[in-house]
Order: structure tokens, then C-alpha cells, then sequence
């Protein structure tokens, strides 16, 4: 057996002891994300992950919604009253029964919650019998997208307290938590009462780590079973361990520049392009992300046939046209090819962070490739909370993220958060455009057989032109499994880290 190792994790030193995982049964799952908090709206995503709780509906690979807790569902003529049939004899992981009692009393606390559901339009939430029954105020046709985000999970009545707030999280995945240790670190075990079939790991661990080397060297060393989310470079050198077998998946997350459009410096759309002119991203792509193809000249990625337009390239840097952009609203260069307006300095900020490795990397880059253009930009590399409190308090003027639009599984949901009127944490600042707003709208009211993939071209067309975020390079979600593990698959929404279909090798 090998000796305890300690391993930085940014904050501090935590001791992992590495074991023989297959021996003991033990799953030992490493990714960058912090467990926050017991709340579904706040950190859901690590439960539904690790399938500790269920939504009532499930969405497979190709981002179709399909059966979760709900069995099956039907929409009314007036397209105003959905009704999801529960799956009978469901346990939570107290014992307790699914009820549909007990599912419209989660959905309620989840819609009193900034987050997905709060988007939709809706009038009440009511049981009868074993269905649920969601009464609109006008059709919403992605309310079972919506019903399948991790902020909308069913969970027991004893998870929350008096106020409603989730302070346990008692769900009825095949997997049920034996210890919570928050931030950082989760254990959990299997459910012998699950309603589905019994998985053949039956122990797992969950440790956040947020920085990336940490991560590569515990897949290296046989600390970790499973790690999800490698920079370029530590991917190039598992790939070369014959213990490790490395999976990357193409999913639809873009990394983007959130943009102050309120800024005086980028309120108008010619300032935006030109910015966006002067970045080298298949450069980029090439030496920091090791993949070619995730140069991004557009906000969706090929893999979004209905939102991605075909037409547009975009991803060719073009300093020439940036340049004479820039000097079209007074920008000029001084002896050292540095931009000033009115004697005021091309100065600014721009915010990331190091939970996903790649950003720090494409910040440096693009801090290069605009001070050709005669931008001077400083790069903050912060918590990612940051990004979110700078779009609240005004302060923010640049921040480079990677923003999934399948967080559900129709990106409307995304785009309704990002896109509104007020913009969004994530999305566009101190910009909105009528005409998007009413493309939303009707894609959201549209009938199933309506064509309406002219309309998303026209979405996708006004944020290509207008630039509220601008586009950097699409994403691949990667991560390192042990040759101990088979079975193991990535799920290109995000939703799950499908636990119950791997087993030990033989």
C-alpha cells in the first residue's frame, strides 16, 4: 500500500491518504468545484452530479428531455397546464415516500429561489393524486428543460428547516451522502432502496480541488480514480500513462468576455468588434488549449446546429480592421502604439479565475494580443464570485469566463438569464436588445411544430453583431480515469458523473 501523501490545495494542506480504491470499493471522484452549500439553488450541481438527488426529468445526450422521477408528462390543448406523472414506489433516502405532495413542495421553494424555474411563467404548482400539475400564465414551451436543472431537485421534506431553507440533502439517487464535509470533501454510499437498478460501485468520494497541477497529480499517483477538468499541458502528459485512460467531450460551453457595454470605453458595438477583431484565437486554441478546432468566432459552437450560423467564420484575427475601428471613434497611437482618447488612456481590467485552468492562460494571451492593438489591460485573476459581484455593483469591466447555454437542455433558459432586460450575472451588462427580447418571447410560446430555426438564427445573429459577451473559444470538458474503473462516460450536459454505470475491472 503506498504511503499517505499531502497534497497543496491553494488554501492550505489537506492529507489524502492513497489506497487500493478497487480493493476497498471506493470511487475517488477530484474536481475543481467547491461543495458551497446544502442548498439546491446555490450548489445543486454537486448532488445531482454525484446522483445523490433527482429532478423530475432527465435529459439524454442529445439533450432531449426523458424520464426521471416523473414517468411520463402531458401539456393540455391550451399549452397552459403541464401534468408530470410520478414513478410509483420512490424512496428518499430517509425512507420516506415520493409523494406528489412532497414534489410540489420542492418545486415551490425552488421557485421562490433566484434560478431556473423563476423564469418560467407560472401560476401554481398543485398535486392531484400522483401527478403534478403546473398551471402557466402563458405557454412556456422548455418548462421540462427547466425542470431537469439541478436547482430543481426533489428532495425530502426533512432536508429543509422552517424557513425552507435545505439544510441536509436527503434525495433518491442511487447514491446516499454518509459524510459532508464543506467545502471540500464528500462521501457516499449506495442506496438499497432505490428505485432503479443497484450500481456496482458501491462506495464513492468527492474532493474539491481547485487547482489544476493538484488535481493531475493525484490522477497520477493513483489518489484519485476519477478527475475531471485538466489543463492543456497536464492532459498532453497523462495521455502518455499507460494507468490512465484520458476522455475529452466537446460541450456546449463557450468561453466568453462578459463586457461593461456601459463602459465608456466599450459601449459601442464598433469598440466590442474591434476588441474582438484583434484576438488570435486559433492561436489560442492551438498552443494553450492543445485542441484546433475550439477557436470561436461565434457565441455557439457547431454542436448547436439550430443556434450556430454556418456562414460566419470569425475566428481570423484582423489587427488592420481592428485599428482603423478604434481610430473611426477618436482612438489614436502614440509614439509607442499605445491608444488614447481625448488624452484619456485605452485602459482596462479585466477579471478571471483559476477554477477552470485555461482561463489564466487565455487571459495572459489576450493581454499580448491587445496590447498590439494598443490596449493596455490588467489581468485580476480572482475568485469567480467576483465576476458575478462586479455585474451588481457596477465595477466590473471585463470578465473572461466559459458560460455552458445547455444548462438546461433548450438554451432558452440560459439566454432568458443572460439576455434579458437586466442582463445577467453571466451575461450581457448594461446591454439589451428589443428585438432579441421578442425573438425569446416567441420562441418561448412556440408550438412543437413550428419551425423556428430561422428565429434562432436571428438571436444568434444579433449577439454575433452587437457583442454583448464576446466569443473566445468553445469547450471541451476532459478528465483522467484509472484503468481500475470501466464504464466510464462523460455527460456533454453536465448533469450527472453517471457513477451507477461504471465498475471495478476485472
Amino acid at each position: 500500500m503506498m504511503q499517505p501523501r499531502s497534497i497543496l490545495l491553494g488554501a492550505g494542506l489537506l492529507a489524502v491518504t492513497a489506497v487500493s480504491h478497487a480493493t476497498e470499493g471506493v470511487l475517488d471522484i477530484v474536481a475543481p468545484w467547491e461543495i458551497g452549500s446544502t442548498d439546491p439553488a446555490k450548489a445543486g450541481y454537486v448532488y445531482t452530479r454525484l446522483q445523490i438527488s433527482e429532478t423530475l426529468v432527465e435529459v439524454d445526450d442529445r439533450g432531449e428531455p426523458e424520464a426521471g422521477l416523473a414517468e411520463i408528462w402531458t401539456l393540455s390543448e391550451d399549452r397552459l397546464t403541464w401534468r408530470f406523472r410520478l414513478r410509483p414506489g420512490v424512496q428518499f433516502h430517509d425512507g420516506s415516500p415520493l409523494t406528489a405532495e412532497v414534489a410540489v413542495q420542492a418545486l415551490k421553494l425552488a421557485l421562490a429561489k433566484p434560478g431556473m424555474l423563476s423564469q418560467a411563467p407560472v401560476a401554481a404548482i398543485a398535486a392531484e393524486g400522483n401527478e403534478v400539475v403546473v398551471r402557466l400564465r402563458s405557454p412556456f414551451a422548455p418548462l421540462p428543460a427547466l425542470l431537469a436543472h439541478s436547482s430543481v431537485q426533489i428532495l425530502a421534506p426533512a432536508s429543509y428547516n422552517e424557513a425552507g431553507e435545505a439544510t441536509q440533502v436527503i434525495g433518491t439517487g442511487p447514491y446516499r451522502i454518509e459524510q459532508l464535509q464543506m467545502p471540500q470533501k464528500l462521501t457516499a454510499g449506495v442506496f438499497q432502496d432505490y428505485w432503479g437498478e443497484t450500481p456496482a460501485i458501491e462506495r464513492l468520494s468527492y474532493l474539491a480541488a481547485g487547482r489544476g497541477e493538484t488535481r493531475a497529480l493525484m490522477a497520477e499517483s493513483g489518489d484519485a480514480d476519477v478527475v475531471f477538468t485538466l489543463d492543456p499541458a497536464s492532459r498532453a502528459r497523462l495521455q502518455r500513462n499507460a494507468k490512465l485512460a484520458v476522455q475529452a467531450v466537446a460541450i456546449p460551453r463557450t468561453v466568453t468576455l462578459k463586457v461593461n457595454a456601459g463602459h465608456p470605453f466599450l459601449a459601442e458595438p464598433e469598440a466590442r468588434r474591434a476588441l474582438s477583431l484583434a484576438l488570435e484565437r486559433t492561436g489560442m486554441a492551438v498552443a494553450l488549449l492543445r485542441t484546433p478546432e475550439a477557436g470561436a468566432g461565434q457565441l455557439f459552437p457547431p454542436s448547436m446546429t439550430d443556434w450556430h450560423l454556418s456562414q460566419v467564420s470569425g475566428a481570423e484575427r484582423d489587427l488592420q480592421q481592428a485599428r482603423a475601428l478604434l481610430a473611426g471613434l477618436g482612438w489614436q497611437a502614440n509614439d509607442k502604439g499605445m491608444l488614447s482618447r481625448n488624452g484619456t488612456p485605452f485602459k482596462l481590467t479585466l477579471t478571471t479565475f483559476s477554477d477552470r485552468p485555461e482561463l489564466p492562460l487565455l487571459a495572459t494571451a489576450i493581454q499580448d494580443q491587445w496590447r498590439e492593438l494598443g490596449v493596455e489591460l490588467a489581468v485580476n485573476v480572482a475568485n469567480s464570485s467576483e465576476i458575478p459581484a462586479g455585474h451588481r455593483d457596477g465595477t466590473l469591466e471585463l470578465g473572461l469566463m466559459a458560460r455552458n447555454f445547455a444548462l438546461v437542455p433548450d438554451p432558452l433558459g440560459t439566454l432568458l438569464q443572460d439576455f434579458g432586460p437586466n442582463g445577467g450575472d453571466w451575461g450581457a451588462m448594461n446591454w439589451h436588445s428589443e428585438r432579441l427580447g421578442e425573438i425569446l418571447q416567441q420562441l418561448l410560446t412556440a408550438t412543437q411544430d413550428q419551425d423556428t430555426a430561422a428565429l434562432r438564427r436571428e438571436a444568434a445573429t444579433i449577439l454575433h453583431e452587437q457583442l454583448p459577451v464576446i466569443p473566445v473559444a468553445w469547450y471541451q470538458q476532459t478528465a483522467a480515469v484509472s484503468r481500475q474503473v470501466e464504464g466510464f462516460s462523460m455527460d456533454p450536459f453536465e448533469r450527472s458523473y453517471r457513477v451507477s454505470d461504471m465498475r471495478w475491472a476485472q
